[in-house]
């Protein structure tokens, strides 16, 4: 038994956290939050349309491009922003559908 505490506390902090996932229709500006849905529309090559069953938001990926298809289901970490007008999701981290993650870097210098 002596191991099994150093063991749980070595699984806690090997693996990732997972985000608690924020339905588009909850989510508030000016906050980090994390959204789940699918690929609807591309608006240029650095901004999508992610849709999940309460609604749909724009999402800036940064300026490198992404590899996304429509229809795609993703997760997405970001930032809210806080525009009156045209809110827009600036997106840090994106979950593949097999798990990989792309890490948007320097994206808002």
């Amino acid at each position: 038994m002596r191991f099994a505490i150093p063991s749980l506390v070595f699984l806690m902090f090997s693996t990732p956290a997972l985000a608690q996932v924020t339905a588009i229709a909850d989510v508030q500006r000016n906050q980090p939050v994390t959204v789940a849905g699918t690929v609807e529309r591309f608006h240029d090559e650095d901004e999508i349309r992610l849709t999940d069953e309460t609604g749909s938001l724009r999402v800036y990926l940064g300026p490198r491009p992404v590899q996304l298809e429509l229809g795609q289901s993703i997760q997405i970490r970001g930032f809210m922003d806080n525009d009156l007008i045209g809110n827009e999701l600036y997106a840090r981290e994106i979950t593949m559908e097999d798990g990989t993650v792309v890490t948007v870097d320097g994206a808002y210098k």
